[in-house]
């Protein structure tokens, strides 16, 4: 898919189940083998979080977790498997907000990364059927720069690396990507004191290019299409370095905390 001239994604379908201790690396060079598709100097590879998450064993057997006393009251307003309510507590550093949306009951958390989230980012959906959760990476940018790394060296070019999730967001409807986990890419471009075409001085332009990056990889990445990476040509990081937690706005600053 070409985005504008100079700019492409190329997708990337791995084949088989990502297991537990998986390389990541070589499930990567193995698809894009299959493609006929290699990495280029200033790629940016996106990379969905839950096959970062499968293979980092980052699975809950539900049928090992407790509920407690909150977590069960909770899931009777809504009919809810407790035992996933109490993962989403304990994966949370506090709850921003709790309330029903019809008869919908709704937590939106703080995860211990700082992400502001829905239910604190645990899936249950391409797991195997509700048996187990899966948590998000204990540390993605760790995960990021563990990746880009294993490519420089493998590989011998710059290929920056970004882990993508599905958030949701304030005022809109529907889910797009964000990006929480970055190595080798700016994730913000800071335009503040720029000049537009017509002369005008920028005071709070910060452009989120990493959040853009991954949500451009979501157009083929979707949850049901079996793609879980896609490759951004044409956009140049220039090897800047960064971390996704420059991403997340201080609470002085937030709007809805």
């Amino acid at each position: 898919m070409t985005l504008r001239p100079g700019i492409s994604l190329i997708p990337v379908r791995f084949s088989g189940e990502i297991r537990p201790g998986d390389d990541l690396f070589e499930k990567l060079s193995l698809a894009l083998r299959h493609q006929k598709v290699s990495l280029e100097e200033g790629d940016v590879l996106i990379i969905k979080h839950k096959i970062v998450s499968k293979a980092e064993g980052r699975f809950v057997d539900l049928n090992g977790i407790k509920p407690s006393a909150d977590a069960q009251a909770w899931a009777k307003q809504g009919r809810l498997d407790a035992r996933v309510i109490e993962l989403v507590l304990r994966e949370s550093r506090r709850i921003v907000r709790q309330q029903k949306i019809g008869r919908r009951p709704l937590l939106i958390t703080e995860t211990h990364h700082g992400l502001v989230c829905a239910n604190s980012g645990i899936d249950l959906s391409n797991v195997d059927g509700g048996k187990h959760a899966l948590l998000l990476p204990q540390d993605p940018d760790r995960s990021a720069l563990r990746l880009y790394s294993t490519i420089k060296k493998k590989c011998g070019i710059h290929v920056a690396v970004i882990i993508s999730d599905s958030f949701g967001r304030p005022w809109r409807e529907g889910l797009t990507e964000v990006a929480i986990g970055v190595a080798g890419v700016k994730p913000l471009i800071d335009l503040r004191g720029k000049r537009d075409p017509y002369g005008y001085r920028l005071h709070a332009t910060s452009e989120a290019v990493a959040d853009e990056l991954a949500c451009a990889a979501g157009l083929l990445c979707g949850k049901l299409n079996r793609t879980p990476a896609c490759i951004v040509r044409g956009y140049r990081s220039g090897g800047r370095t960064g971390s996704a937690r420059q991403l997340i706005r201080a609470q002085a600053h937030d709007l809805f905390r």
